[in-house]
């Protein structure tokens, strides 16, 4: 079974200021633009990832991740659960060690699959949650990481 994700490497990925978001629509009034906004706005550097876009916000978009340079050192996916393993294989080949499956509720890009062949390359990875809750000064999210943390489901702190 995948390991539980901590809360060390939900802060090692955001600590990348310069990270691939894989799977960015197109549409301006989807989620995933949001949060890619958010992750701007909050002073990342993000690389789009589509292979179906040329530009994305005004900012050059990539097919794969193997084709960014600089290589970035994080990935965001915001991809269906069934092209997150084929995508986690790009990063690895890409040498992208810090991989977040983004979920707030069902699988989101969370692939059992992916999961294990990230533990076993090497790859840092957080399996679900929604980078908005991880964020300082996060509005109403502090209120949802409130009530996860009381309920006992918020990530834990790896044992020292």
């Amino acid at each position: 079974m995948p390991a539980e994700t901590s809360f060390e490497s939900i802060q090692s990925f955001l600590a990348q200021k310069r990270i691939a978001m894989v799977g960015v629509s197109r549409d301006p009034k989807d989620f995933s633009v949001m949060l890619f906004q958010e992750f701007c706005r909050r002073g990342y550097e993000v690389i789009p990832v589509n292979p179906k876009a040329a530009i994305i916000l005004a900012r050059p978009c990539f097919a794969r991740v193997q084709d960014i340079q600089p290589p970035v050192a994080a990935a965001l996916l915001m991809t269906a659960a069934e092209a997150t393993e084929a995508v986690v294989k790009d990063c690895a080949e890409a040498g992208i060690n810090r991989v977040w499956m983004y979920s707030a509720r069902g699988n989101g890009a969370v692939n059992r699959d992916a999961v294990l062949f990230c533990e076993e390359h090497g790859i840092e990875v957080v399996a679900g949650e929604c980078p908005f809750m991880f964020f300082p000064q996060n509005g109403f999210h502090k209120l949802h990481g409130w009530l996860r943390k009381i309920s006992g489901s918020w990530p834990k702190r790896q044992s020292a």
